[in-house]
């Protein structure tokens, strides 16, 4: 079990999605995530193992090594490929209850703000790890986060901005959610902010890249 877990979080640090995927170079002709997850499986090993054993501890690593400028863009999307490829085999898991996610994270870019690789990376990042993500795409005002908040009691919030002119969409969205749900953590990112800006706007984190954000996270389920 441990050596077909080490190879599964090997295929998602280092972007094998299947057997017949040419990246990376040196792992062509081998299974990939795709094949390994659904071989471990069929032998038996339980999807909570599958997914806190196996695809966690890579995409972890893929996020540290990204923070520390050792893989860039391309690689993380190679890696987070590979581990919704193997989501696939678990889905049936989760929906059943047979294995559990860490909880619930809810993000979009702001109002007036349609850039979304970065978003999309927290997103891969996020559901990597372990949790249920709920992508609500660009230019997202504040009624689109309080549906998804309604349907999905507990969940945190991100909220992403690119742009310094949809900052103050960020802290009017921010200030309106907690309002409405006071007991809401809302995450912000994004290259216009930083911490003194979360901290004026009242949210609860600031985090500077996507593994931040998992580790943030990970203290509010731990």
């Amino acid at each position: 079990m441990n050596e077909l877990l080490n190879k599964l979080s090997n295929c998602i640090e280092f972007g094998k999605i299947n057997k017949a995927a040419p990246f990376p170079p040196q792992m062509k002709g081998e299974d990939g995530a795709d094949e390994i997850t659904r071989q471990a499986l069929d032998e038996g090993v339980n999807a909570q193992d599958v997914l806190t054993e196996g695809l966690m501890p890579g995409m972890e690593r893929v996020g540290v090594k990204f923070r520390e400028n050792k893989v860039f863009v391309p690689q993380v999307l190679m890696s987070a490929k590979a581990m919704s490829t193997a989501m696939v085999h678990l889905k049936p898991y989760f929906d059943s209850g047979a294995a559990k996610q860490k909880g619930t994270f809810i993000i979009g870019t702001v109002l007036g703000d349609l850039h979304d690789i970065g978003k999309n990376l927290v997103a891969m990042m996020v559901e990597g790890n372990g949790y249920k993500v709920i992508d609500l795409g660009t230019d997202v005002d504040t009624p689109k986060y309080l549906q998804a908040l309604n349907e999905n009691p507990g969940a945190v919030v991100g909220l992403s901005a690119l742009l310094t002119t949809t900052m103050a969409n960020m802290e009017r969205i921010t200030k309106e959610i907690k309002a409405a749900a006071p007991n809401t953590i809302v995450a912000i990112g994004g290259a216009p902010v930083n911490e003194e800006f979360s901290k004026k706007i009242g949210a609860d984190n600031y985090s500077s890249d996507p593994q931040a954000i998992v580790e943030f996270l990970n203290t509010k389920t731990a």
